[in-house]
């Protein structure tokens, strides 16, 4: 690994209510905003921009966005001003070309995904930042395969920052006293840790055939949140310590599991 080289990074959001709160993950992604280097830019992938095809934002002033509901006031009156910028998502695009790359300048920003968890790296808001979108019609292995193209900006001074979660399922969420983790909920996390540095081909990566895992799909009842991990990893050279900052699973079905590469 280079010396210039960016790190790239999965964190497991979670609850919207880490924004507010002091825990052992917001603490994590404090530690990591410390202590590497600092990024010229990012790219971020968050869960909750899931659309039909790939945007980007492509505006100087992205709106923070709050795509949730029933949380305190304190949360909703929370911004994330980074600036945005138009150059580098014209760079996202050519680095994933001939996928086509909508430039939009309006009608998204930064989702509770993607600023929440920076805002605790980052909190000054102070280093341009583009979201890219994750097209909900392409199968796990094209999402990987996406993260190998955008490998070649980690070493231009950009950072790449996905959030999601490896195991979210809500419906079988403990909200209320009890949180031991299921046991599906703690094996598939486990089949993520030890197949985050898989070496083999591509097509055969076992986080690309997460569905395959007995706990895959009570683990994950749809795509979004698992999907970011797969742009981190296909950012990895195959040489890169891979490292976990934090892990645990929340709620019996909410891994907070965190991955970072380089």
């Amino acid at each position: 690994m280079t010396s210039s080289r960016m790190p790239a990074l999965f964190l497991g959001h979670g609850s919207p209510m880490n924004v507010l709160e002091d825990n052992q993950y917001t603490r994590a992604w404090q530690h990591l905003g410390e202590t590497l280097p600092r990024p010229k830019a990012i790219v971020v992938i968050s869960a909750h921009w899931f659309t039909r095809g790939t945007g980007v934002t492509a505006m100087e002033h992205p709106q923070t966005i709050h795509d949730f509901g029933g949380f305190p006031q304190a949360l909703y009156d929370m911004r994330y001003p980074a600036p945005g910028s138009p150059a580098l998502a014209q760079r996202v695009a050519e680095r994933l070309a001939p996928v086509p790359v909508i430039q939009d300048k309006e009608a998204w920003g930064f989702d509770h995904g993607s600023w929440g968890v920076l805002i605790k790296m980052y909190p000054q808001a102070d280093i341009p930042m583009v979201q890219l979108s994750i097209d909900s019609t392409r199968p796990a292995l094209w999402h990987l395969e996406m993260g190998r193209k955008l490998a070649a900006l980690r070493d231009e001074g950009i950072m790449v920052v996905a959030s999601g979660n490896v195991v979210h399922n809500l419906r079988t969420a403990r909200w209320h006293g009890e949180s031991t983790p299921y046991p599906w909920a703690t094996s598939f996390n486990d089949f993520v840790h030890a197949n985050l540095a898989w070496k083999g081909p591509d097509e055969a990566h076992p986080l690309a055939h997460y569905l395959d895992h007995e706990g895959g799909s009570l683990s994950n009842p749809t795509a979004d949140h698992f999907l970011p991990l797969l742009y981190v990893l296909g950012t990895w050279d195959g040489q890169e310590p891979i490292s976990v900052p934090v892990d645990g699973i929340e709620m019996g079905s909410l891994s907070m599991l965190s991955v970072q590469i380089g």
